[in-house]
């Protein structure tokens, strides 16, 4: 591919043709969301707004909605926190914050007000807090008395009617996240502990809550004046080898969707921090991965986190007059597409007509759509609808998607016309996802080298684990003792320091 880069895709000609047809139609026009009353819309990514960006533990990175590929009869739902985790970020490791509410929001009507919600909401606990360390021996488990600090969830389900809750039901209790993966040393089978932390639910759904590697793929350096203005730089994973944190939640279509006939439905995911007054107020929102990002300017990112799918109406004018291609065509002299681009409401705000709208008179909001009745294919096309596989994005959005190339040959004008095959030569994500639930990739390890020998005869379980994690002050022997010396040793030279400085100093 060439950078901000050509590739042709064979295949993509009959969806884009659909589209097209549809525009032309006047299916989709700016006049059909101008009647909207004044609101708010938003989906967020990696650091995309000023105030989330300084609160990583409550910040959606992206999300992901895709029909399961081996239970075709599910739909998974990714969501991602906590941006750009050093894998060797000790001693405090990365947690989901205890007074946060982590939601997923599902609109199975397109009326833009919520029909489900699944709540999780986390809880830490410390076995020792006389240690600095996140573990104290090696783990085996996720009870494993050696895993110091400790995370567990709960599971609502909230069924809502014309935007108001109608009932709760408690999903899933107490159930253990998998913790953040220290290293070798102390994890050596991490896919042991990310099993264990899968958990059945009723129905033939299941529940995930844990650290992954980061799934997003992208050369981040066009945030650096768009490459910097040389082409030939791009190609960098820029989030190769970070982790984020993860909720993956898979559940039955005939659960999320308004029925077989109308299988299309409307998610996205939010935050909700708990203030000093003890009220919830949302902090974070994401829908489509790069809105927040790149579609709206400074001044609108901290209220576009705040707010509804209900009140998109008021960032209609960064849809349909988007900054990005002007700065395209200032830098590479590649023209703009004109304005207004209603060809962007189709894929932020209504759904492609004959693929993903959710109903016919569907009120414009800015989530993923998914249509649950398309099967998974055996050989997903990175470029997804673009390239003729109706599976990907914008339908949704899988793991495998490449919405970076996508999101640029769009905005490029690629469904009115303008044949384009820009992207950032970044075209998968430098590991392999899982075949099976929660199907995100394991996080890199906190220690890359080698793993730890202990002396002969001895471990560094027994050696270091068991003073730690005995009974009581008296049997912290190897931290107490080491640390008893020093501060004896400190105190000393101090004493004797400020004796010699009295010594020899005049008085004043």
């Amino acid at each position: 591919m060439t950078p901000l880069i050509s590739r042709s895709g064979t295949g993509r000609k009959g969806l884009v043709t659909l589209i097209c047809g549809a525009l032309a139609t006047g299916a989709i026009t700016a006049a059909s969301v101008a009647a909207l009353e004044p609101g708010a819309a938003s989906a967020s990514s990696h650091r995309e707004a000023p105030l989330i960006s300084g609160t990583p533990q409550y910040d959606n990175t992206d999300l992901y909605a895709f029909v399961s590929p081996d239970k075709s009869d599910t739909t998974t739902i990714v969501s991602d926190y906590i941006p750009f985790e050093e894998p060797a970020g000790g001693p405090n490791f990365y947690q989901f914050a205890d007074d946060a509410q982590y939601d997923i929001h599902i609109d199975n009507n397109g009326d833009a007000l919520d029909d489900l919600i699944f709540r999780y909401t986390f809880s830490t606990k410390i076995k020792n807090k006389k240690t600095f360390l996140y573990n104290t021996g090696v783990v085996d488990s996720l009870n494993d008395p050696d895993l110091n600090v400790t995370q567990s969830y709960d599971l609502d389900l909230i069924k809502l009617k014309n935007g108001r809750q109608q009932y709760k039901t408690r999903i899933a209790d107490n159930i253990p996240a998998a913790p953040s993966d220290v290293g070798k040393a102390s994890m050596p089978d991490y896919a042991k502990l990310r099993s264990q932390a899968i958990y059945k639910t009723a129905g033939g759904g299941a529940t995930f809550a844990g650290q992954a590697d980061d799934p997003f793929f992208a050369d981040l350096r066009v945030f650096d004046l768009l490459y910097g203005g040389n082409l030939s730089e791009v190609g960098n994973d820029t989030l190769k080898g970070y982790n984020v944190n993860t909720i993956a939640l898979q559940v039955p279509n005939s659960l999320i969707r308004q029925s077989a006939s109308r299988p299309t439905v409307g998610i996205y995911a939010t935050t909700q921090r708990k203030n000093a007054q003890g009220y919830y107020s949302q902090v974070s929102r994401l829908g489509n991965p790069l809105v927040n990002e790149v579609v709206n300017p400074q001044k609108d990112k901290d209220k576009f986190n705040a707010s509804e799918p209900k009140d998109d109406a008021q960032f209609l004018k960064n849809v349909t007059n988007p900054e990005l291609p002007k700065l395209i065509q200032a830098i590479y002299n590649i023209k703009a597409p004109s304005e207004p681009r209603n060809d962007l409401v189709s894929v932020f705000l209504t759904g492609v007509k004959g693929l993903n709208t959710e109903q016919p008179q569907a009120k414009p909001s800015e989530m993923l759509r998914l249509n649950t009745s398309i099967k998974p294919t055996a050989k997903p096309k990175r470029l997804g609808v673009l390239d003729g596989d109706n599976q990907g994005f914008p339908n949704g959005r899988r793991l495998t998607d490449d919405v970076i190339d996508e999101a640029l040959q769009v905005m490029e004008g690629e469904l009115v016309g303008s044949k384009n095959d820009l992207g950032d030569a970044v075209d998968k994500n430098d590991k392999s996802f899982e075949k099976y639930f929660p199907y995100v990739a394991e996080p890199t390890a906190g220690s890359r080298g080698k793993i730890a020998k202990a002396a002969a005869g001895s471990s560094t379980k027994s050696a270091l684990g068991d003073a730690l994690t005995g009974s009581g002050d008296t049997n912290m022997t190897l931290i107490a003792g080491s640390a008893a010396a020093g501060a004896a040793g400190v105190l000393l030279i101090g004493t004797a320091f400020a004796w010699w400085r009295r010594r020899v100093q005049r008085p004043y």
